[in-house]
């Protein structure tokens, strides 16, 4: 592939600064933390690295909510120390993508401060400002992602300001064109950094509806959890018009625009919408939206072949010419090998994890993989007094927030902190995690870990994998079975996603000539005939006519 096209089937490892290895030993982990362990990253077979926000911030919601978009965080270091990350990376031939998170800024960012002060001010309309109606309530009925409404007071101008997010997160006015600009000014200048890409962060938020009209309620046996948990009354409503506008496209076209002018860079959008499969498409489209997006649609709890092949015939049915990023775990969500191997009470089980690195990373698309995936991490119980997440502060006890996901991340089984700091981290380390550490895996040829790299090395023998069309195989639960192929080759795959035995007949014209690869490092199956035999979360690829 040219290398332009580097992103397809590429396996992008996410890291999480704060939770990755702390560098100078005051409890949070750093971008020279990031740089200690480019070695380890590069071990791992991946072809880019996602860092997590790193920006001047309050830390209200952990870097998300970025009061300086062109200076990094004394917590996690300097520009120097970035610029010194990206040449690093690159002499290992690792990418390097970061946040970008456009939608909203901290409500200590320097615009924000002008644009509170009156109606006049050279920012007065940088921010979404409505005033209240006639009995003081707030001018719509949308309501916040954190829990309550979407709007906040502010008693200089005499006004409610939205916020999608946190009351902290104050929400950009997209519809005026100056704030588009400055906006695209603060990429370009990560772009002149050098860059490789953008994970855009709720990049469907970025408009609102100009009229402000109320969002329409949802009946509630379709009430769904939107990215977190079931019980906000976020979902209480279709999220028509605080999000996912059309004027976005225009925006999404202006930032592909800015990025061709720099060959090889790429966009990811992270999309939440109300068919979120529907903006996926929709935002991909052509060669002149993102390069590619990916959904909350596979960080449910729905852990079925059915829902799979769903999701992404649904997604291959509406995206042409778009191309999708998987992903199954981030610093959002709890941990796959929790959230998925309840169901099967597997929790523990290495075999899972090992399976399904494997299953994301042979579907059609791009892959993202949390820190942690690798290793099998479990999500970890943090005690009240630990949290440090304001969501799960506010939603105590019925949802314990996104800590758990988030611990740091465990180097060596004996050693203080697991090794990623000498002092008190800013969330414990799981007791649990110590024997699943790096140094605990490192040379066990079984381990999860060594399992994780010899996949994402041996995935890229097979075109196939990284670039081919994907048809689904006719199965019954609990197997899920496809096609890709690529030019003139053509695999078969399947997945037992199970922990017991599973068998499926699969077609004669799939088995006839059927050649089968055995050297993926996971569980193997056994075709006998037409008939297939899949031991617990075992896996099959074969070269088929």
């Amino acid at each position: 592939m040219s290398e332009p096209m580097w992103w397809r089937g590429a396996v992008i490892y996410q890291v999480y600064p704060r939770s990755f290895y702390d560098a100078n030993q005051d409890g949070v982990g750093d971008i020279q933390g990031i740089i200690a362990k480019l070695d380890y990253i590069a071990s791992l077979g991946i072809d880019a690295i996602w860092v997590s926000p790193f920006f001047k911030s309050p830390m209200k919601d952990f870097g998300y909510d970025i009061s300086d978009y062109r200076d990094i965080d004394p917590l996690f270091g300097n520009l120097a120390d970035f610029d010194e990350l990206v040449a690093k990376a690159h002499q290992k031939g690792i990418k390097i993508m970061i946040d970008q998170v456009l939608s909203h800024t901290s409500d200590q960012h320097a615009w924000f401060l002008e644009s509170r002060e009156d109606k006049t001010n050279d920012k007065a309309d940088w921010y979404v400002w409505a005033d209240a109606k006639e009995d003081g309530t707030p001018p719509n009925n949308w309501l916040s992602i954190f829990g309550g409404v979407a709007w906040q007071w502010e008693p200089r101008r005499q006004q409610y300001y939205l916020h999608n997010f946190l009351s902290s997160q104050p929400d950009l006015n997209f519809h005026n064109p100056e704030v588009r600009q400055a906006v695209l000014d603060n990429v370009e200048f990560w772009l002149k950094r050098g860059v490789d890409g953008f994970r855009l962060d709720a990049i469907n938020f970025c408009f609102h509806d100009a009229q402000l009209r109320d969002n329409p309620s949802k009946p509630k046996e379709l009430r769904q959890s939107i990215g977190f948990d079931e019980k906000n009354p976020y979902a209480y409503q279709y999220h028509y018009f605080n999000n996912t506008q059309d004027e976005n496209l225009g925006f999404i076209e202006d930032i592909r625009s800015l990025l061709n002018q720099y060959p090889g860079t790429v966009a990811l959008g992270e999309i939440s919408s109300e068919d979120s499969l529907k903006t996926m498409s929709e935002y991909t489209q052509g060669n002149g939206r993102l390069h590619m997006g990916y959904s909350f649609d596979l960080l449910t709890e729905d852990f079925t072949a059915g829902y799979i092949r769903q999701v992404a015939t649904s997604l291959e049915e509406r995206v042409s010419d778009g191309w999708p990023c998987w992903s199954v775990s981030n610093h959002d969500v709890q941990r796959v090998i929790t959230r998925w191997g309840k169901s099967q009470n597997a929790e523990h089980t290495p075999d899972l994890a090992k399976m399904l690195f494997a299953l994301i990373s042979s579907m059609r698309g791009s892959v993202c993989t949390y820190q942690g995936e690798e290793l099998g991490l479990t999500e970890a119980d943090i005690a009240y007094e630990d949290l440090q997440d304001p969501y799960g502060i506010t939603f105590w006890p019925q949802f314990k927030g996104r800590d758990g996901c988030r611990t740091p991340h465990p180097w060596q089984r004996d050693a203080v902190n697991a090794g990623f700091s000498s002092v008190k981290p800013w969330l414990p380390v799981p007791a649990e995690h110590h024997g699943k550490s790096v140094e605990s895996q490192e040379h066990n040829k079984d381990s999860v870990l060594n399992s994780f790299r010899h996949f994402t090395r041996w995935r890229k023998e097979f075109p196939a994998l990284m670039y081919g069309d994907i048809e689904f195989v006719d199965s019954q639960e609990p197997v899920l079975a496809f096609v890709r192929t690529y030019q003139e080759q053509r695999l078969l795959v399947c997945f037992n996603l199970s922990a017991s035995k599973q068998s499926l007949q699969l077609p004669t014209e799939l088995t006839a000539d059927a050649t089968a690869l055995t050297n993926h490092g996971l569980i193997s199956a056994t075709l006998t005939g037409e008939s297939l035999t899949l031991p617990a979360f075992a896996c099959f690829f074969a070269t088929v006519k």
